[in-house]
């Protein structure tokens, strides 16, 4: 995901964004954990993807004072 796919994204599309991004991140670790994960930087793309959005949201918050 590119951060400049975000900017036109609204807050609470960017909420469902993460926390979809963080279960697929948990459901990564357990199958790593498990020996079962064949692409191991995926992990790294989803954990770069959560702090893109929560970047995003971070300037939204602060441009109208608060969510």
């Amino acid at each position: 995901m590119k951060y400049q796919e975000l900017t036109t994204k609204t807050a609470s599309e960017l909420y469902d964004s993460l926390i979809a991004l963080k279960k697929e991140l948990l459901g990564l670790r357990i199958q790593k954990s498990m020996g079962q994960l064949q692409n191991t930087a995926q992990i790294r793309k989803n954990r770069k993807d959560v702090a893109r959005i929560m970047t995003r949201l971070d300037q939204l918050k602060n441009d109208t004072g608060s969510l």
